[in-house]
């Protein structure tokens, strides 16, 4: 025994939401050479050496469902990382209902239990929460996976910001109630990452940030360098941190909120409601 044990996985399972490809394949991959059993589920093939994987579709409750039956348990780390882009159909289901209709599943039959931890990925695009926070708290009152799509038809909320706004609102919310089963919850709100949603448009998602990175001399984060961050709100060494969703930009945001890179200013202040 060491004490850098605490951040490693041995003797633990963990189950990846989205891990096929970008930051949850790197996930998956650091989770398998920290000790642990690897199991992922997504909707594209996964191909993953080592680990056990499992389709589902998070736009589908009965997917959903037959995946987690078809996992089993235990399970001490949850970690959500399926995502997808603006104005794909049922945005609002595979960014954030799915994701907690999962969650909570697991939770509430014990197959996530005390000593778990569950970390979500959500984006610069959702740190604006706290300004929007009567709404999302109406959102999150929804008592399941249809009452919340039916709220969003209902009130709007199909759209990237409000499903990642929905992640940072829900691991603050729930920090409390899970920790007296003994579990945390904890989010990153990355940066651009070149991964392959970012690809897919990178005018837009790296393009964003450009002129900050280009001007302290840094690249867009690497999927693995937001994975280790990810990870590591799983281990124990997180064992303090609970109910945050921390930012992995690089700085901007801070830059942006102290005036410090200037141009950063008006966007962040947007996200925060400020503009």
């Amino acid at each position: 025994m060491s004490l850098f044990d605490a951040f490693r996985f041995d003797g633990k399972r963990a189950l990846v939401v989205g891990g096929a490809t970008g930051m949850g394949r790197a996930a998956a991959e650091l989770l398998l050479d920290a000790g642990a059993e690897v199991v992922v589920m997504d909707y594209a093939p996964v191909d993953l050496e080592g680990a056990t994987g499992i389709h589902v579709n998070l736009a589908e409750q009965a997917s959903i469902d037959a995946a987690i039956d078809e996992c089993g348990g235990p399970v001490h780390a949850i970690l959500s990382c399926a995502g997808v882009d603006q104005d794909t159909p049922n945005i609002e289901k595979i960014n954030f209902i799915g994701h907690r209709h999962l969650i909570e599943r697991m939770v509430g039959e014990g197959t996530l239990g005390a000593g778990g931890a569950i970390a979500m990925i959500s984006s610069a695009a959702g740190l604006g929460w706290e300004a929007n926070l009567a709404r999302n708290m109406e959102y999150l009152a929804t008592p399941d996976f249809d009452a919340a799509v039916e709220w969003v038809a209902q009130n709007g909320g199909a759209d990237y910001m409000s499903t990642k706004q929905a992640i940072c609102t829900y691991v603050a919310s729930k920090a409390y109630h899970f920790l007296k089963k003994g579990i945390r919850i904890n989010a990153i709100a990355p940066g651009p990452t070149d991964t392959p949603l970012a690809q897919a448009n990178p005018e837009m998602w790296l393009g964003f940030g450009s002129d900050f990175r280009s001007d302290v001399g840094v690249e867009a984060s690497t999927p693995m360098e937001q994975a280790n961050v990810l990870v590591f709100l799983c281990s124990d060494a997180a064992k303090a941190l609970n109910g945050v969703t921390l930012v992995t930009d690089m700085g901007y945001f801070s830059a942006g909120v102290t005036e410090q890179w200037p141009a950063a200013t008006p966007i962040v202040n947007f996200m925060l409601g400020r503009a």
